[in-house]
């Protein structure tokens, strides 16, 4: 028998307890096949279900009855489900903004310190991320309590943007802190000895070396905003409820309507073509520039 291009007498490996594992090998590569499309199956069967629900012609999720598209464009005739959806996009668009803008600059000033005054700003930005959001949503309920007696309406629309904000922004300094890293540390010093302004320098050298991580902190931030519950929980008020808070309220008082299905599945796929289309794009500047060198 010939093991790694040496051949053995079978005797002499009998002799020292070789054994063929050639069948472990094969079982073991369909169990880590079974196991990996048993994790993904786990993953995606919650999507899986609200896309068959969202198809389902009847009101009642336990049951199926046939196939129908009724749901989807009686999205746009549930008022109530309307008003939360646009609340949503309102809430997180207006904090993705200011995230974006405030995170980024925030991330540039850090950089600029020394190492050890950086690292302590880093340990106090990652606090609002590994905080409970428990925690995070009650504390910041309360200190909207105490600015009540100056402003009776406060809770709303400015309560929640500002709670989002909050948790928002560590995300987007997160993701361009790496790509100030990976950056000419004298970029800056450079385009300044050239005449350039510092707020020039800034924005027209700087910030475009790291736009991959600012469009990267964008999305992370608008996904953890659209996707918040327990924090928006506490910090709403005055009616104006994003769609997580509007589901909860709707599942204690009645049955939830099918069209809530049919808007998760087109949010759903959006965001997987957006990815699809992200990716392709990604490819095709990889292409142009090995074709270049």
């Amino acid at each position: 028998m010939t093991i790694k291009g040496v051949s053995y007498p079978v005797a002499t490996l009998q002799e020292y307890g070789y054994r063929d594992y050639s069948k472990f090998k094969a079982v073991v590569k369909v169990l880590k096949t079974v196991l990996f499309f048993s994790i993904l199956f786990m993953l995606y069967l919650s999507i899986i279900v609200i896309a068959i629900q969202s198809i389902n012609a009847s009101r009642i999720s336990s049951s199926f009855s046939s196939i129908s598209l009724t749901w989807y464009p009686n999205i746009f005739q549930e008022e109530d489900l309307m008003r939360a959806i646009r609340n949503t996009f309102l809430v997180s668009s207006i904090a993705t903004i200011l995230a974006t803008i405030m995170g980024t600059f925030f991330a540039v000033g850090m950089y600029s310190l020394t190492k050890k005054k950086r690292q302590g700003l880093m340990l106090l930005n990652n606090v609002p991320i590994l905080n409970a959001d428990i925690v995070t949503g009650f504390s910041l309920m309360l200190m909207f309590r105490l600015l009540m007696p100056l402003f009776p309406n406060i809770f709303g629309l400015f309560t929640l943007v500002m709670a989002h904000l909050f948790f928002t922004i560590p995300y987007v300094i997160l993701s361009v802190m790496p790509k100030l890293k990976e950056t000419d540390p004298n970029l800056m010093d450079a385009a300044l000895d050239l005449g350039v302004r510092p707020y020039k320098a800034l924005i027209k050298v700087v910030i475009p070396a790291i736009k991959a991580g600012i469009f990267s902190g964008m999305l992370l931030a608008l996904t953890m905003s659209i996707d918040d519950f327990v924090i928006s929980y506490f910090n709403t008020g005055g009616g104006f409820d994003n769609l997580s808070i509007w589901i909860y309220a709707v599942i204690g008082r009645r049955n939830l309507t099918p069209s809530v299905y049919a808007f998760s599945t087109l949010l759903t796929l959006f965001t997987l073509i957006g990815l699809m289309v992200y990716q392709f794009l990604q490819r095709q500047k990889k292409g142009r520039k090995s074709g270049i060198l």
